[in-house]
């Protein structure tokens, strides 16, 4: 049995174009599903009823847009990117950097982690955090153990 939690983002309209802006960022391709495919006709048959997009990291975001019949809160939950893979985060950092409100630029932080915050051009908060890689067992100075200097063979 499997699990997954993943962001579903809601607008008043355009989730397909926030949809392509994050294939964009993240890979992958959006499906979307149309009101109109299911019914519905007159101006809100080519509104999004629900789009996802399964990217190549395995990131899925899900989207649709709203009726105005239909209630719905902001996006006020953010978005976290975290891990140590620091240049795949670093180019996410970028792209969704375009025409985004930077709160904390990507920098160092006080924790050790390089961290930033910014709300894209479609109103959702993004939080990246890149911990450092961690270290391998054996240090890159240290010489590796060489079997001649075996003191049991003298």
């Amino acid at each position: 049995m499997t699990m997954r939690l993943n962001p579903y983002l809601q607008f008043r309209t355009g989730s397909r174009e926030v949809l392509e802006f994050y294939a964009e960022v993240f890979g992958g391709t959006p499906n979307t599903m149309t009101f109109g495919a299911f019914g519905m006709d007159g101006p809100l048959a080519d509104l999004i009823m629900h789009g996802v997009l399964e990217t190549p990291a395995g990131f899925t975001i899900m989207a649709s847009d709203t009726p105005p019949e239909m209630m719905m809160l902001p996006n006020s939950t953010p978005i976290c990117l975290s891990g140590d893979d620091a240049e795949t985060l670093r180019d996410y950092w970028s792209r969704l950097s375009v025409g985004a409100r930077i709160e904390t630029p990507l920098a160092v932080q006080m924790w050790g982690d390089e961290y930033g915050a910014l709300v894209d051009k479609y109103g959702t908060q993004w939080l990246v955090d890149i911990s450092p890689a961690p270290a391998s067992d054996t240090p890159a100075d240290e010489p590796a153990d060489d079997p001649s200097d075996d003191p049991a063979e003298d």
